[in-house]
């Protein structure tokens, strides 16, 4: 496990504490408007501890990207953190500013202070190394006035950002409730010592399956990669079964296609371990029909693994020890083709492994399924959950591993 320090190692009473939290939430494009206030919801845990340990909390956070429709003030976050903590949240449009100073320093013992988006400054994002963020107007005018630095930002841990690792140069550092929650929890999938081990794998981020199929399987972390989606579609075009014009049309859209030689690579090489459909559902005229794989091609998009496939993955699950879910079956908005996703995901959430859920659609058919509360954990992190399963290097964590030897 990593070594870094945890917010049970520090007395927080009277101190000033800036915390980094990822509250990037979707909104409404018109009014702006949280639309789905989860990661809010998840950092409150340890906003909400540290004003009750009495410390004067500062946060620090980000909304959306320069240019992009979400990139805005965090106001209306700073109120609704307020709503579910049902206390005040005090607000500034500045981020390291004289504004912003002088209201860190009127800050008593328990109250909070939300600063404004951090991505405002233009150098939040910029190529510098730890050392280097710590020498800038951002980290030398908070850090003098503050104690210590909680990062909580799980979901932005793969970004070598300022907020993100120049306060671990020059403040204690300790990892806050959601941060060190998720390691702990995707560190037991990652090191996998109980087996089997099945990573369930769907929705459309074909790449990312690519590259965690190849970690996974070439090093024994997992001993069943089983796909649905658009992930299932590209590997049963890669293994040389032809899927029809529509849905290699899709492939070709998304660029996909140039992984299929890898996926080949990976099916050759690991054979059953990489299981793909034998049988699909189709939209036929827009009602579901369930097709073969040995009847392909066909001239309807597929939108759906089968009932076999169905009921031959959950057999499987059901022996598992650990299992990692990442992506739907197929379009399960749609009442017609959420059988597939239905009865894998109701599969896992009634084994006895230790399972654990990532990703924005992932979790939105848990909750259409009302499953949530069955799972072991279900994490935040969107890019940074594949990053870390493959082994790869987090900077947000190598900063607090770094911390808790300078400090």
């Amino acid at each position: 496990m990593p070594k870094f320090k945890t917010m049970d190692d520090f007395d927080f009473k009277g101190k000033t504490v800036l915390v980094r939290v990822d509250v990037n939430s979707p909104l409404d494009k018109e009014t702006k408007e949280i639309i789905d206030d989860t990661r809010i919801r998840r950092h409150a845990e340890t906003i909400g501890e540290l004003s009750e340990r009495e410390a004067k909390t500062v946060v620090l956070a980000h909304q959306g990207r320069p240019g992009g429709d979400d990139f805005t003030s965090l106001l209306l976050h700073s109120k609704r953190i307020s709503e579910i903590l049902n206390k005040p949240v005090n607000f500034t449009e500045d981020i390291f500013g004289e504004e912003a100073q002088n209201l860190i320093h009127s800050l008593k013992p328990g109250e909070i202070l939300l600063l404004n988006n951090v991505r405002m400054w233009a150098d939040e994002r910029a190529k510098k190394t730890p050392q280097e963020f710590a020498q800038t107007e951002f980290i030398q005018s908070l850090a003098p006035l503050s104690d210590m630095f909680v990062n909580d930002a799980f979901a932005a841990a793969h970004r070598g950002h300022a907020s993100m690792v120049g306060f671990t140069e020059v403040l204690p550092s300790a990892a806050g409730r959601l941060m060190e929650r998720e390691l702990n929890a995707l560190n037991k999938v990652k090191e996998a010592e109980e087996k089997p081990c099945l990573y369930v794998l769907g929705g459309a981020k074909a790449e990312d399956t690519a590259n965690i199929t190849e970690y996974v399987l070439s090093t024994g972390k997992a001993d069943y990669i089983l796909t649905g989606g658009v992930v299932a579609n590209l590997c049963l075009h890669a293994v040389g079964i032809d899927i029809g014009t529509p849905n290699l049309k899709v492939l070709e859209k998304d660029n996909f296609i140039e992984l299929s030689s890898k996926i080949k690579e990976l099916s050759e090489k690991y054979g059953e371990k990489l299981v793909i459909p034998s049988d699909v559902a189709v939209s036929m005229e827009g009602e579901r029909a369930e097709v073969s794989v040995s009847e392909l091609p066909t001239n309807d998009p597929i939108f759906d693994i089968g009932k076999t496939t169905s009921e031959f993955y959950a057999n499987l699950i059901a022996k598992a020890k650990i299992i990692f879910l990442n992506g739907p079956m197929g379009v399960f908005e749609r009442e017609e083709f959420s059988a597939g996703t239905k009865k894998v995901f109701e599969a896992i959430a009634e084994s006895d492994a230790y399972k654990v859920a990532g990703g924005g659609h992932t979790l939105g058919a848990i909750e259409k399924l009302g499953i949530r509360e069955k799972f072991s954990y279900i994490s935040t992190g969107g890019g940074v959950l594949m990053r870390f399963l493959m082994g790869k290097t987090l900077p947000a964590v190598t900063a607090l591993e770094k911390a808790a030897s300078l400090h």
